[in-house]
């Protein structure tokens, strides 16, 4: 009986081992997919980023630096756009107080006239 049991237990031991082993290949391929899938993000996004380097070894920290420098240029953008929107904001605001002087001057003329 013992024995018996000793056979199960080395049966169900091969057969975690192979299930250990076949997880592990499938680990394999999907990391080997997913380094493909970053390699192929990381061409098109020098590509974008700068299309004379796009054929090059190019490496993460240079996607990386890349890609923060866009950022940054697209945030200083965007604060500038920001203020030319409050300038123009403002001098709306101040033509249409010179409008109603001028209006309430027109109105004082007629007046006078």
């Amino acid at each position: 009986q013992a024995g018996e049991e000793l056979k199960a237990a080395c049966a169900r031991r091969a057969l975690q081992l192979q299930e250990m082993g076949r997880r592990e290949r499938l680990l394999r391929a999907a990391a080997g997919q997913a380094k493909e899938q970053l390699e192929s993000f990381k061409t098109r996004v020098m590509q974008v980023c700068s299309p004379a380097a796009a054929g090059k070894g190019v490496t993460e920290q240079q996607v990386i630096e890349k890609v923060r420098q866009i950022s940054d240029e697209s945030q200083r953008s965007h604060e500038r756009e920001k203020c030319l929107q409050e300038e123009l904001s403002s001098r709306l605001s101040k033509e249409k107080e010179v409008s109603a002087s001028v209006e309430t001057f027109q109105k004082s003329l007629r007046e006078l006239q």
